[in-house]
This record gives C-alpha cells, sequence and structure tokens, in this order.
C-alpha cells in the first residue's frame, strides 16, 4: 500500500470520490490525489491476483501473536484472496504503541480494536490519520449498512457532531432493551446453602435481608468464623453495590448519569434517595454486615475470600467467575424498600463500541479494503469474529458447526476458562452479532443465557427507567468541558458515598455536599449531557 500521509481537507460523496487536496509530510510538497474510488461494484472474491492489505492490532498473551497462524484468518484468506500482514502489539502496551503507529508517516491500511474514545477519533480526523467511512459505507459494505439500518441507533453513535463516520463498530447483543445482558451489570449473590442451613428464606425487602445478614454473623453456618454476611468493591465496575439502592428510589449506577421518563438528565449521586440509600448500608456496615475492607480492598483479595467461601452475600457480574461453589449461590431479588419502592437501576452500557476500526489515509485503495472488512459484519462470519471457530485441529474448538449450517457452542472442559480458549481463535474487530442472530445461526452459552433468564424473571419488570444515556458523539469542546468537569466531580461524589457508608453523616453534610458539586459544574456538567442526549434523540429520529 502506498505510504504518502494524506491529509483530509475536503470530501465529495459520489460513486468515485476525491479525498480534497492531500499534503505529504516529506518535504512539505504539496500535491493532488488521483479520485479513490468508494464503489467496490466491480470487486468480486476471491480476487485474480493476491492483494495485501497492512493492519493494526492487537492481542493478550492468550492468543498467537502471529494472526496468520489462526484457522480463522487462514479462511479468509482463502475465500478472499487477500492477505493480511498483521502488526500485533501486546494488549497490554497498546494505548502506547498505536499512538506511536499512528504519529508516523507510514501508516498501516487499517487499526482495528482501537476502543478509542470520540475525541481521539475527532483528533485522528482532523490530523488526516483517519477518512471518512460513510460513502464507503453506502457503496461497499452491504452486510454493515443493512445492520445500520436495523440498528439506527448505532449509526447514530458513530456519526460525529461534522456528520462524517470515521470508525466502525463492533456490536455484542443478546437480546433487546430491558432484557439485554448488560442493562445492569453487578448481580448480588446470596448464599443459598446457608439461607437453608438457618431455614431462611430468600430476603424480598431490604429490612429482611439485614435479618439475613445478622443470622449469617451471628449463627456462623458451616461452623465458620470467618463469616463476611456482605461484601463487594465500591466504585468498582460490576462489583459495587449500587444496584441495592433502588430500592429507595433511583438507584446509582457506574458513570451516575440516569434519564428520567420525561427524557431528563440526572446526576444519580445528587438525588435524595441516594442520601437514603447511603444511610441503609451505613447502618448495615454499623452493625458489622458489611466486611470493613469493601472500600479497599484489591480484585485480587475479593476474589480470594469469595473462593474461600466467606461470603454470605456478594456483587459480581457472574457468580461462576468468583467462588468455587456457584451452586450454593443464587440471585437475590429485586428489594422491597422501607416506602415499598421496588426499582432496580440501568446502566448505560451499550451492546457495541464505536471507535473500534478506522481506515487510514495512506490507504490505496479504500474500496477493496471497505469490502473485506464488510465480510466481517457477515452473521456467521460475524459470530466467529467474536468468539471463535470450529474444525480447528490446534485448538479447542469453541463451535461446533451443523449439519443446519449453524454454529453451536461446545461444552467447555472443566478448568478451562472461555475467554482463553476464544482467544486463541478469534480475531473480534469490528461485526456485529445481533439479538435475533440466536437461536437462527447460533445458540447462546450456557452462562449467558442463564444471566438473561435472570435479567427477564428478577430484574428487567423493575427496571422502571425507560431511557437511558447513549453513546453520544459530542464535539471536541464539550468532551475536553465534560472530561474537565468530571474528572474531579465524579471522584470527590463517589469518596463522600463510601465515607458515608462508613462513618455515616449524611444527612448532617448533605446541603454543603450539593453547594460543593454546583461549586465543581454539576449543573454545566448535565446540561452538556442534556443536550447531547437531545442531539442524538434528534439524529436518531431523523435516521428512523
Amino acid at each position: 500500500m502506498k505510504t504518502l500521509l494524506l491529509k483530509l481537507l475536503g470530501i465529495v460523496t459520489v460513486g468515485i470520490i476525491t479525498i480534497g487536496t492531500l499534503v505529504a509530510c516529506n518535504n512539505n510538497e504539496k500535491e493532488k490525489s488521483e479520485p479513490i474510488s468508494v464503489d467496490a461494484s466491480d470487486i468480486s472474491f476471491p480476487l485474480e491476483k493476491t492483494e495485501t492489505l497492512n493492519i493494526l492490532t492487537h492481542a493478550g498473551s492468550d492468543s498467537p501473536q502471529d494472526f496468520n497462524e489462526k484457522i480463522l484468518v487462514q479462511r479468509i484468506e482463502e475465500e478472499t484472496n487477500v492477505h493480511i500482514d498483521w502488526t500485533v502489539y501486546p494488549s497490554e502496551q497498546w494505548g502506547e504503541k498505536m499512538k506511536l503507529a499512528l504519529s508516523k508517516s507510514d501508516l498501516p491500511d487499517v487499526v482495528t480494536n482501537m476502543y478509542i474514545g470520540n475525541y481521539d477519533v475527532l483528533n485522528y480526523a482532523k490530523q488526516g490519520v483517519f477518512i471518512p467511512l460513510e460513502d464507503l459505507i453506502d457503496k461497499s459494505m452491504p452486510n454493515l449498512k443493512k445492520v445500520l439500518e436495523q440498528r439506527p441507533e448505532v449509526k447514530a453513535a458513530i456519526t460525529a457532531s461534522d456528520g462524517h463516520i470515521y470508525t466502525l463498530p463492533f456490536i455484542e447483543e443478546t437480546a433487546l432493551d430491558k432484557e439485554a445482558h448488560n442493562v445492569i451489570g453487578a448481580i448480588p449473590w446470596i448464599n443459598k446453602k446457608w439461607l437453608d442451613e438457618l431455614n431462611l428464606e430468600v430476603p424480598t425487602t431490604t429490612l429482611e435481608l439485614e435479618t439475613v445478614l445478622r443470622a449469617f454473623k451471628e449463627q456462623k453456618p458451616e461452623g465458620r468464623d470467618d463469616v463476611i454476611p456482605m461484601s463487594f468493591r465500591i466504585n468498582q465496575v460490576n462489583q459495587d453495590p449500587g444496584i441495592l439502592l433502588g430500592s429507595f428510589g433511583t438507584g446509582d449506577n457506574m458513570d451516575h448519569y440516569m434519564v428520567t421518563n420525561e427524557k431528563k438528565v440526572i446526576y444519580s449521586l445528587a438525588q435524595e434517595d441516594f442520601k437514603e440509600g447511603v444511610n441503609w448500608l451505613h447502618t448495615l456496615y454499623d452493625k458489622g454486615l458489611i466486611d470493613p475492607e469493601a472500600f479497599t480492598q484489591s480484585g485480587g483479595t475479593y476474589l480470594s475470600k469469595a473462593q474461600s467461601g466467606r461470603f454470605g452475600l456478594f456483587l459480581d457480574w457472574n457468580k461462576a467467575f468468583m467462588v468455587s461453589n456457584p451452586e450454593d449461590y443464587v440471585a437475590l431479588p429485586a428489594l422491597e424498600g422501607p416506602d415499598g419502592t421496588i426499582s432496580i437501576p440501568r446502566q448505560n452500557y451499550y451492546s457495541f463500541d464505536m471507535g473500534v476500526t478506522a481506515i487510514t489515509s495512506t490507504n490505496s485503495n479504500p474500496a477493496l479494503t471497505a469490502k473485506w472488512l464488510d465480510m466481517m459484519f457477515e452473521p456467521l462470519q460475524s459470530i466467529q469474529n467474536m468468539a471463535g471457530t470450529y474444525d480447528d485441529p490446534n485448538n479447542f474448538n469453541i463451535f461446533e458447526l451443523t449439519d443446519e449450517n449453524t454454529l453451536r457452542y461446545s461444552e467447555i472442559p472443566e478448568g478451562e476458562s472461555y475467554s482463553s480458549l476464544s482467544s486463541k481463535q478469534n480475531i473480534r474487530g469490528s461485526f456485529a452479532v445481533l439479538a435475533e442472530y440466536y437461536g437462527k445461526y447460533v445458540d447462546m452459552q450456557s452462562d449467558m443465557a442463564n444471566r438473561l433468564e435472570i435479567i427477564s424473571n428478577l430484574y428487567a419488570p423493575y427496571i422502571t427507567d425507560d431511557y437511558y444515556y447513549p453513546s453520544v458523539f459530542l464535539d471536541s469542546e464539550s468532551i475536553n468541558r465534560v472530561n474537565q468537569i468530571e474528572t474531579d466531580l465524579k471522584a470527590y461524589a463517589e469518596g463522600k458515598k463510601a465515607e458515608w457508608i462508613m462513618k455515616g453523616g449524611a444527612d448532617k453534610e448533605w446541603d454543603d455536599y450539593l453547594e460543593k458539586l454546583d461549586e465543581m459544574g454539576l449543573e454545566e456538567l448535565i446540561e452538556l449531557k442534556q443536550t447531547g442526549f437531545d442531539e442524538f434523540h434528534k439524529k436518531l429520529k431523523e435516521l428512523e
């Protein structure tokens, strides 16, 4: 591929695209580009002559560092006659290595698995590193185009404030709306074996939970002297107790933004009922029912305690990740609070990420590249890119290919990790696995199916918010201002949350706390977030 660094100044939306005036980085010489085709209609796979693309990505230690060793990659090359020259950095070095690679004149043709934010996407586009993709999507990417028509919220999220699309997403759904796997984060898991031993029922109210935790502490189930009635990791993703605060009203999620049914953006840590929730948790803490290390413990310490069987109640995404006896734990249902409130706070987690894959400005054949990338959005290919493949003679096969040409998950051997086995085969990057693919192209992994059943039966009926805060593409100035305010404000508010659970004092300090949040810019922050929410839904309405 050509290695002139091209600086993008303009774009004409036609079958043949002229990417403005292009500036070479060598000797500051200006030269005009040749028109670059965005239409791949005359390209068919496999190509008669092998073409090569250079792709920059990263992988964990469980994955081969040479992606061409992966049978999935070999099959794609056989099908397309496009050879990929992969540059694969270790995941722990990715951020630094990617920035360095994108600062050079000799760019890769494609960079993928980026997971960068909107500010960085706009910055690379402004520098002329990333090119606009909307015409390529329209002319050369029928699989992705169809997906974006089915999911206009994804198209709205990947469209920048200047109207261009600079990055391709991944989409990884299981179910839709309030029954999706990530509509909540942490699930509270309670020790059913201990409940049975003590002749106690699964709690359904906050008062009943306190009674059960006290029994765990005082009656020492299994004769244990090291019982921890309840533990969590405060302010840590998928291990924070915010879901329990829904019994008092709004509840809490990990970024603390929520949207009322009147489409008003609010900050959960500034709501009156949040104060009542932390007062309740302080009561539990004051009675010795909460792990005193819940505010400081590392993930390793938390895991060690869980595997030692010490927890009566703990919070995590999946109990099987944490305990050696997952059959002993069941999900705690949505609890009724003191005034009868039963509510589950909704997370602002999305089943997609927008800053994943970009085509760079030195790519001499964007149409061919787009056609190759579009293959990744074909349903069966997407499923394999996400998880792994079948008939691999060198690795455990994540899937079996059925006689109906669908994929069936294999049973993971005992003692093995699904993520580790998967990484030996998958290539991640950009793909789309939609909720409706399950039962049509693939079955569902048992752990995920169990999670969805729990959410559907125990939590979804009590998610009262019809809206969540979407993946909003603000302009650079707004993104920068949000980050400036949020950095200090979030740390302060989360610190108070932990402090009040441990030491109490929320009632006495509440007014001063709200005043401090205002001084730190909460009102401006919410205004910026509200503007983003409104603009997103305006964009979404235009697409629907």
